[in-house]
């Protein structure tokens, strides 16, 4: 795929062919989120719009109708029910995530936990799963109920995982995956699952679009745990160095610290113990990046997920919506927002 700057100089609109090719049923879906997070509780009230406000790509949601479109489901509004599903259980994640992390700021916006207290963003948090299970016990499809309930159970196990890992700097990559294969791609492989379940497509079906939701969940977290790290790229709404104030392990700290020598990887295991990282401390792991070429050892990592997602999508036939989706791949890497 080349090097990091052709990457970065390559136009990629594979989001916005997908965002358009279901633009109706996105309309719709943002309407039924709507609906569904209406509350008498004057506070739910202002944090759900709030949270709704702050916007996001809600590419889940746009997995879901994209999947659901490549299978050919014609039958009614299931599939825009479900992809606000996957969106409710995302925004649940995220607003938990924020008390978790100490987060101030999401999207260039002020987190709700910031404003409203982390004692009301957990509860709305659990509101928007128990909307989002009421809108699957409606659905009525038991098979679809299961997937996104255990997805559920799937992200809370990632979540404390991770929080069981956190600060340990010597990390093996393994447990890295298998955090970001809980927290993140999870919900990307479901997403993409219940296109193929809605559409009654064989199990062949299914677990292809669910290997390749998985992989392109992989591709996606591994993009953005490097651009944390990337000063090259200017990327809307997130800081550089988010994750390394907060002390998250990712992957470019996980490689770095395999390839440092003795000195460095004490400076950087003293950098990690604090309860605060300065800004010295980020231009110190930052000029080490450069120095032992991390940012392109992690693009080449997710290269390896890009193409199992593209590769998955082989059983499928010619169609623009099967195009689409193969160029996901890539602006999952590409994107710069």
């Amino acid at each position: 795929m080349g090097t990091v700057i052709q990457l970065k100089n390559r136009i990629n609109n594979s989001y916005f062919d997908l965002k358009s090719s279901v633009e109706e049923k996105l309309v719709l879906v943002e309407e039924k989120i709507k609906t569904k997070l209406n509350s008498e509780v004057s506070l739910v009230q202002k944090m759900t719009d709030y949270h709704i406000q702050t916007g996001g790509k809600r590419l889940r949601a746009l997995l879901t109708l994209g999947s659901a479109k490549l299978c050919g489901y014609l039958k009614g509004g299931q599939d825009i029910n479900l992809a606000a599903c996957v969106e409710l259980i995302h925004a649940a994640t995220l607003l938990h995530d924020d008390v978790i992390d100490f987060s101030n700021f999401r999207r260039g916006k002020k987190t709700t936990n910031s404003i409203w207290g982390n004692q009301s963003s957990i509860l709305v948090g659990d509101y928007l799963l128990s909307r989002c299970f009421e809108m699957m016990v409606e659905n009525g499809n038991l098979e679809i109920l299961k997937l996104l309930s255990s997805t559920s159970s799937i992200i809370a196990q990632g979540e404390v995982l991770q929080l069981q890992h956190k600060g340990e700097i010597d990390m093996l990559e393994e447990t890295y995956l298998k955090i970001i294969s809980t927290k993140t791609a999870a919900l990307f492989s479901a997403s993409t699952k219940v296109g193929a379940i809605l559409a009654n497509k064989k199990n062949k079906e299914k677990d292809a679009l669910e290997f390749y939701g998985k992989n392109l969940g992989l591709t996606f977290q591994i993009a953005d745990d490097t651009l944390d790290y990337n000063s090259e790229i200017k990327i809307f709404g997130k800081e550089v160095g988010n994750d390394f104030y907060e002390g998250k392990i990712t992957l470019p700290i996980i490689l770095l610290f395999q390839k440092t020598n003795s000195i460095e990887k004490q400076n950087l295991k003293n950098i990690f113990k604090k309860n605060k990282r300065t800004k010295n401390d980020l231009e110190f792991t930052l000029g080490l990046i450069f120095k032992y070429n991390i940012i392109n050892e992690c693009y080449k990592k997710a290269e390896h997920f890009i193409n199992l997602a593209s590769n998955s999508l082989s059983i499928f036939p010619i169609s623009d919506e099967k195009k689409v989706l193969e160029n996901l791949t890539t602006f999952s890497l590409e994107r710069s927002f």
